[in-house]
């Protein structure tokens, strides 16, 4: 799926989003994605980069959607993202993470939050 040991704080909600996630930063991880993954369990995340939006083609699982931008800073989020569907582009989007679904709920992460990233190199 990627290169592993990444983790994503949100500062702005002192939380952690991704205790174990993964980064997709060449041509094949990002295009793969999580297709294929029937479960993403509590702290798994997938951080797609350089990323401004997304699609859910051949998943099998709904995910929580957090587009972000310079800075680190959340632009917008998009809860439940249900397999096949097709997310819009987000202007000045860096990088995507895509998250469990109900991890944006359960850390009431929304625009403007400041994220932390470490590990993950890739």
């Amino acid at each position: 799926m990627g290169q592993a040991g990444l983790r994503v704080e949100n500062r702005t909600r002192q939380c952690v989003l991704v205790s174990q996630g993964r980064v997709a930063a060449t041509h094949w991880t990002r295009l793969r994605g999580l297709i294929g993954v029937k479960e993403l369990a509590p702290g798994d995340g997938l951080l797609i980069r350089p990323c401004n939006s997304i699609h859910c083609m051949f998943m099998s699982i709904p995910i929580d959607v957090i587009y972000v931008g310079e800075g680190d800073v959340v632009l917008d989020v998009d809860p439940g993202m249900k397999p096949w569907a097709i997310g819009r582009p987000r202007k000045g989007g860096r990088y995507v993470l895509e998250l469990r679904a109900g991890a944006i709920a359960a850390s009431g992460t929304r625009p403007g939050d400041r994220l932390a990233l470490s590990g993950g190199e890739g």
